[in-house]
């Protein structure tokens, strides 16, 4: 590495704009109180990374799109990704429309609309991500055959638009709310400001959250129905290599990518990084205030801040060769920048003591709090990386075992997925006590908000990942040169990383998003209580496990992860075992697909994935809305408490065990196909290429699709909270009574 050129182009810039912006806060933290500073900073800076966003994508659309055949392929791809997406937003329209009616009817227009808005602006990014993504991956291919600096630069930048859509929708819709009943009740005074715009915030956050859930679990069944159909028929039963263009699921696979890892994807981060927000606030309120409600917004503006300071400074050095140096250096500065930021934020918010639930601390607790976050991603990250990279023991174990058969490969994979949520769930629950530590249960909350302080930077890395690879696959069936090939590669692997790392991050991250939104949970049921006048109610609620209420909601929301699991890898199969057969279909009825002098019917694969997908949604969907209030209404409010421990507890080990087991499983595939225990066309290819296709729909819609589904469940809990402890007090009476009635 050349360390002068790092200084002059990296470490220098970057000082400079630590230093720029750190003095910009302390300017405008003397000319404006704390509340007009989130009022006008927050949206202002998600128009930022808006513009931002426009800026890169104007940069990515106007370089070349290569060959005519290369163009033809992109053409497939964004076509498919389209109609794809397309059908599920008219599949998910009635559904919204219907929860939305109700929730005006139960809650008030105020809920409703934010509802709207957050399923709508969720939506935005997603789309408009995933538009950017099928449009860069070939841009990036014809890149790569000129440099690695600007095929690099091609892919992130695609990348980094979806990046800043999420955070500059999602900050501009939280601060647009807060905007709107500041002028709504400002001569009521800040405090009723505060507690209006609370009352509807959950009502976003469930929008975000139904929309991800859609789009996670869609996106999910989509891409694995088509990578498993197009596998084992293409490589197992046709010898075919991974983007074969005679393979008539080949297109149906790319377009998976895009549906699943960006436009699912990122719903999913959008919604964790709207859910962590709204608890920070709620949370903060109760605690300091106006204060408390306007930190969260101050800071997810300068994390955004810092998000755009990182993704400047992914770029290759001179001689640089491999991509994952720059996105290294670009994540680490991010990462330094949010901790600066954070610093100088709560030292000029907070007093030098703060009392949280009547116990004092220092105010430099706060910023502890959020660095144990911030630390715990970091970890979490690493973790992923040595339970899926292929130059590591569990991969290399993985694929050794496929030396004797498909069944010791699965076995083996198995062992190592059930392994990786070891140290995964301790450094979760160490995030959990140390942040709590530092500052109650308001701590919590600030390390979720840590977790996802470089959110643009993450989701720009894991967007990054799918353009890599359809990149890869367009040069592979436009059969570029061995220079550009090499480099794209080169592109792809480093992408199958970044999209192993964002998983463990969207899996960690929501996690302790739901314990910060179960934390809040606890709290409204409480001051619920109170203000309904149920004193006894409010005095005696706790989540004692020796109660028979609590232990029962524990097992029942045990289960629903399980459940909601089945239906997902049910749903993958059913679109699996539909592609298998068109592609069979098809080479038996064209003999000349295979001799390369017919095209495949790429549109008709495409199409049967879109239906077996957005079939198979509903009822996950369903079972995520229904259960909470199904358990709340006949159970009660502790029983709903334990209900949200149970779903939480299980969902994070199911989550880590089924993301970590399926990208060992494809990178132990990865690793056979590099030439190690024999190649490409041998045994312990086909066994290894067996359990990838078992992993795919663990990794890729079961595992992350469980993120959306913990915290919709803790907010609907939220949402319905004052209709959960009514009821809890006829639940009361009506025991009496019987018991009454008994003796």
């Amino acid at each position: 590495m050349d360390w002068g050129e790092l200084a002059r182009t990296t470490l220098l810039p970057f000082v400079i704009a630590i230093v720029i912006v750190v003095i910009g806060l302390q300017l405008l933290s003397q000319a404006f109180d704390i509340t007009t500073l989130a009022l006008y900073f927050a949206p202002a800076v998600s128009i930022l990374a808006l513009l931002y966003g426009f800026y890169l994508s104007k940069k990515v659309l106007a370089r070349d799109t290569g060959t005519p055949a290369m163009q033809k392929i992109a053409g497939a791809i964004q076509r498919g990704s389209v109609a794809y997406i397309n059908r599920q937003f008219k599949t998910i329209l009635p559904f919204t429309i219907i929860i939305a009616l109700l929730l005006w009817y139960a809650l008030g227009i105020g809920t409703a609309l934010t509802f709207l808005l957050g399923a709508f602006l969720s939506g935005l990014a997603g789309y408009y991500g995933m538009y950017m993504a099928v449009r860069g991956n070939v841009r990036a291919a014809s890149a790569a055959r000129r440099s690695l600096r600007e095929a690099l630069d091609t892919a992130f930048s695609a990348g980094t638009v979806n990046g800043m859509l999420i955070v500059g929708l999602c900050l501009l819709g939280v601060s647009l709310i807060y905007v709107v009943n500041y002028f709504m009740y400002i001569g009521y005074g800040q405090e009723r400001v505060a507690a209006e715009a609370l009352k509807i915030l959950v009502g976003f956050g469930f929008g975000a959250n139904l929309m991800a859930l859609f789009m996670r679990v869609g996106g999910g069944i989509y891409t694995k129905g088509a990578d498993v159909g197009a596998d084992l028929v293409g490589k197992i039963e046709k010898g075919m290599p991974e983007d074969d263009p005679r393979n008539p699921a080949v297109i149906a696979d790319n377009v998976g990518d895009n549906v699943g890892d960006c436009a699912g994807m990122g719903a999913d981060i959008f919604e964790s990084y709207a859910v962590t927000i709204v608890a920070a606030m709620i949370l903060g309120d109760m605690l300091f205030g106006v204060a408390g409600v306007a930190f969260p917004l101050l800071a997810r503006g300068v994390g955004i801040i810092a998000a755009i300071i990182g993704t400047l400074f992914v770029k290759a050095l001179k001689n640089e060769q491999n991509p994952m140096g720059p996105i290294n250096r670009g994540f680490w500065l991010a990462a330094l920048s949010a901790v600066i930021f954070w610093y100088f934020l709560i030292s000029m918010i907070f007093q030098s003591n703060v009392t949280i639930n009547g116990q004092a601390f220092d105010r430099m607790n706060l910023f502890y709090a959020a660095v144990v976050g911030m630390v715990a991603t970091v970890v979490i990250g690493r973790l992923t990386e040595y339970y899926t990279d292929s130059r590591y023991k569990p991969v290399k174990e993985i694929a050794k075992a496929a030396t004797t058969g498909a069944a010791t490969t699965i076995i083996s994979g198995l062992a190592y997925g059930m392994q990786s949520t070891v140290l995964s769930v301790i450094t979760v629950a160490l995030t959990i006590v140390i942040s709590y530590n530092f500052a109650g249960s308001y701590g919590i909350a600030l390390a979720g908000m840590g977790m996802l302080a470089t959110t643009g930077i993450i989701v720009s890395m894991d967007t990054y990942g799918p353009i890599a690879d359809n990149a890869n696959g367009i040069g592979e069936m436009a059969k570029l040169d061995k220079k550009a090939r090499k480099v794209m590669s080169a592109m792809d692997a480093v992408g199958n990383t970044t999209k192993a790392l964002t998983k463990g991050f969207a899996i960690t991250s929501a996690a302790v998003a739901a314990v910060a939104l179960f934390a809040t949970y606890v709290s409204e049921v409480t001051s619920t209580a109170k203000a309904l006048g149920n004193t006894a109610l409010a005095n005696s609620f706790s989540l004692n496990l020796v109660t028979p209420p609590v232990f029962v909601g524990l097992l029942l929301g045990g289960i629903v992860p399980f459940l909601f699991s089945s239906l997902t890898i049910n749903a993958v199969s059913v679109a699996a075992y539909g592609m298998i057969e068109e592609v069979r279909r098809q080479f038996k009825a064209h003999p000349g697909i295979l001799k390369g002098t017919e095209d495949p019917d790429y549109a008709k694969c495409v199409d049967i994935s879109t239906g077996a997908a957005l079939r198979e949604l509903i009822a996950p969907a369903i079972l995520a809305v229904a259960s909470p209030i199904l358990v709340g209404y006949l159970l009660g409010v502790e029983a709903l408490g334990g209900f949200l421990a149970g779903a939480i507890l299980c969902s994070l080990f199911l989550a880590l065990f089924m993301c970590n087991a399926g990208g060992a499983w494809d990178n132990a595939k990865k690793f056979v196909e590099d030439g190690n225990y024999g190649g490409k066309g041998t045994p312990t290819h086909a066994a290894s290429v067996v359990g990838d296709t078992v992993g795919d729909p663990l990794k890729d819609t079961s595992g992350p699709a469980l993120n959306p589904l913990i915290k919709i469940l803790n907010v609907v809990a939220l949402l319905f909270v004052g209709f959960f402890v009514a009821n809890s007090l006829n639940l009361i009476k009506a025991s009496a009574t019987v018991a009454g009635g008994g003796a």
